[in-house]
């Protein structure tokens, strides 16, 4: 089904596979007649050309990308906005999508969410860029709808911008790299690895791009084989697939941790961009006659059979029929997981969802930019054509991903098919996905065509003693479970047809409602504030030296953004720094806000000229043990502040808050064995915060323990490679030891840090 190379491959003439080793040359001269080193037949791949045309720096090694458009969401572009403002913003230099899809509801917090919309179409109108509306599209639909390109680069403020089946490498990265382009700076990135996906054969029928999707996950996350890497679609298996088939794969590469994806480009996506009036936007693209790739993803579409993610992560995966034959094992592993995930906090079962040897579900959701494209929706319905969800407790709710998928639905009669089912359909909307929508009750089961299925991201709070959980399938299994009204069933047992629709895009329903500056700013325009929306608070510059008190300690083998910074309702907070903060690790550790602010009450009277042993009992006894070794260290030139410890944060959504939330409260570092994804380890470091490594192994401090940095600004000034640290015992009146490092950073990164975070680093430059 799938396999994966140990090293590195050639691909000739787009359709074959050369391993990389010692008779590979000869291979490559025997088939083309022609000798090629690897290094330039890595040049001949689809990511370097787009890269290279983005790159501004002068070298292929140090990458310095501009991008051609960006694009945020209501729960993002505050934020942003905000951070660019403080630094001196003027107008949009590039086009800049505002969509409403995240606190579209306008539900919780008041007046919050439409005073953000506001907020965002005053912006819009005053520094010249487009304002979506909620419920028009989610943020990635609308990309792929309005902006996608062949060639072209795409940054946005959300995990999930992948739109590199349309030609277009794109990424999601947490809001300051935004603010970067926006002041005319640069994605600052070395060449990353690309790994080819040769996919070969077609899906059998009842087989979707989630399934495809997941069966991919399963086999690259653990081993990080795509890690901060692009994935490159290629092969004659790509032209067996419809662009919606090839949408629904690619934007679900994010959870492989790669760094982007882009796919070769054919007629189908000329016919995409030409049933969207735009397509002047399409570009062939196509591997090299030798290309050669850093990994090699060997897909056999014609074996991939309906796969199901169990809790809690997409890379627990099954194929359904598995967790059918196996459920009594399956079950019971997701139990032991759930002993990890969720800290042993509520407890957890799913032996009662087996009923006379069957699986019964409890809730199915289609929904956002994975399950809301139009061919999923309309699959789901011919699965659904003549059945009922029955009146029990199993329920469907189906979000259409745009209004112009919505009405198209409604025209072909596909909409009114799944309506007559006892399904629910609702207008576009990314709640789902981050449980701020169809939260199941306690202990249900839910399985949803969304992207993540992380602990508690479907809106329960373990906090509350609540805990439901979530599994990943593709809108055709979940359309065929909800005809069996809730027994677990994979889409390949469904005996009728499913139809191929043709899709027709109403550009009216934008062009009446979506605000278009056309890249004119207007500084006339006063921009619109609401209650909520908060300034970033004063942030100082790093100090010769750091006292710093561990706050948390996590072992989990992996800690996401979810648990970093809780989503759900506490997005409506996401315009409000200090508010927002108020959650931070709420759910994965309840005492660490008020851990980080006892001991930020230090940090804040030597700010003020104050001595921080006034505020802060602590700070006597460890300064006196520090003095002892360090008599030049005092309060005026060492700060105070927080750190956590976690041995793989940051997988997961590219928010910006999972750090930000962080250093509002006084964290000067998080330490860890590993950074789950790029784009965590580049929100510490925008935000101010040092990005520390520790080698496997015991820690040499525990939570609580106060940790010494000496020396740390010169440390980050001249390039350390090694950061001397020492845990302070007050008890025998010692420093103890211990050895950091930093990763690599780039020169203006260094800066970032030694500023004190972005905003401060733009005030000055």
């Amino acid at each position: 089904m799938i396999t994966l190379s140990e090293g590195g491959a050639y691909l000739v003439h787009g359709t074959e596979i050369i391993p990389d080793g010692a008779d590979a040359g000869l291979q490559i001269r025997e088939k083309t007649g022609r000798e090629i080193s690897r290094e330039e037949a890595a040049k001949n791949t689809i990511a370097y050309g787009i890269l290279a045309a983005h790159n501004t720096s002068g070298t292929m090694d140090k990458l310095k990308i501009k991008f051609d458009k960006l694009t945020s969401h209501d729960i993002t572009f505050v934020g942003i906005i905000q951070t660019a403002r403080a630094s001196g913003l003027t107008r949009f230099p590039i086009p800049y999508v505002l969509t409403n899809c995240h606190n579209s509801l306008c539900a919780v917090g008041g007046t919050i969410n439409e005073d953000d919309h506001m907020f965002g179409l005053s912006c819009a109108k005053k520094y010249g860029g487009v304002y979506v509306p909620p419920h028009q599209a989610v943020i990635h639909q609308y990309a792929r709808e309005m902006l996608a390109g062949g060639g072209k680069m795409i940054l946005g403020s959300d995990s999930h911008t992948r739109y590199g089946a349309l030609g277009t490498m794109a990424m999601g990265e947490g809001g300051p790299e935004l603010v970067k382009q926006l002041l005319s700076q640069t994605y600052d990135i070395n060449m990353p690895g690309v790994v080819g996906v040769y996919l070969t054969g077609e899906p059998v029928k009842g087989v979707g791009p989630q399934d495809v999707a997941l069966a991919i996950i399963g086999a690259v996350f653990d081993r990080g084989y795509v890690k901060n890497k692009v994935m490159e679609f290629v092969g004659p298996g790509v032209a067996a697939l419809s662009a919606d088939f090839r949408i629904g794969i690619d934007v679900m590469t994010t959870e492989t941790t790669c760094l982007s994806s882009i796919w070769q480009t054919d007629e189908q996506i000329r016919e995409f961009y030409d049933i969207h009036g735009r397509v002047e936007e399409y570009k062939e693209l196509n591997p090299g006659e030798i290309t050669y790739y850093d990994g090699m993803i060997t897909v056999d579409l014609s074996k991939i059979r309906p796969m199901i993610a169990m809790p809690f992560h997409p890379s627990n995966t099954y194929t359904i029929d598995e967790v059918n034959a196996n459920l009594k094992d399956v079950l019971h592993d997701v139990e032991e997981r759930a002993k990890v995930s969720l800290d042993g906090a509520v407890p957890y079962s799913l032996q009662d969802k087996v009923v006379n040897g069957k699986f019964m579900v409890d809730q199915g959701i289609i929904a956002g930019c994975a399950g809301g494209g139009f061919e999923n929706i309309c699959a789901a319905a011919d699965i659904l054509k003549g059945s009922y969800i029955g009146a029990d407790g199993f329920t469907l709710s189906v979000y259409p991903a745009s209004m112009p998928v919505y009405m198209e639905l409604i025209k072909n009669g596909c909409a009114a098919t799944i309506l007559e089912t006892g399904a629910v359909l609702k207008t576009a909307f990314c709640g789902p996905c981050f449980g701020a929508g169809d939260t199941p009750a306690n202990n249900a089961f839910s399985i949803r065509h969304s992207t993540r299925n992380f602990p508690n991201r479907e809106g329960s709070k373990l906090q509350n003693g609540q805990i439901s959980s979530v599994a990943l399938m593709d809108a055709r299994s979940i359309a065929a479970t909800a005809a069996n009204k809730g027994v677990l069933t994979p889409a390949t047992v469904f005996d009728g047809e499913i139809g191929k629709y043709q899709y027709h895009f109403d550009a009216n329903i934008y062009a009446n409602r979506v605000f278009d500056s056309k890249g004119v700013a207007d500084e006339s325009v006063e921009i619109q504030f609401g209650p909520n929306i908060k300034d970033w608070p004063a942030m100082g510059a790093l100090p010769e030296n750091l006292v710093l008190r561990v706050v948390s300690e996590i072992h989990d083998p992996v800690t996401t953004t979810d648990e970093l910074i809780p989503s759900g309702e506490t997005s409506s907070y996401r315009s409000n720094p200090l508010g927002l903060a108020e959650f931070t690790l709420s759910r994965k550790d309840p005492a660490y806000v008020e851990r980080a602010k006892d001991i930020q009450k230090a940090e804040k009277a030597r700010m003020q000229g104050e001595h921080p042993c006034q505020a802060h009992p602590d700070v006597k006894p460890v300064m006196h043990v520090v003095k002892k070794n360090f008599t030049d260290a005092s309060h005026e030139n060492t700060g105070f502040g927080s750190t956590i410890f976690a041995v793989k944060p940051g997988d997961g959504s590219a928010r910006e808050q999972a750090a930000s939330c962080q250093k509002v409260l006084g964290g000067w570092a998080n330490i860890a064995n590993e950074y789950a994804t790029k784009r965590y380890r580049s929100n510490l470091i925008n935000w101010g915060m040092l990005p520390f490594l520790i080698e496997e192994g015991e820690l040499p401090f525990r939570n609580l323990d106060y940790l010494f940095f000496p020396g740390i600004r010169k440390a980050v000034e001249e390039k350390a490679e090694a950061i001397q640290a020492y845990r302070v015992s007050i008890e025998a009146d010692e420093l103890v030891p211990f050895t950091l490092t930093l990763g690599e950073l780039t020169d203006e990164e260094r800066q970032i840090i030694l500023k004190g975070c972005l905003i401060n680093y733009n005030r000055v430059n």
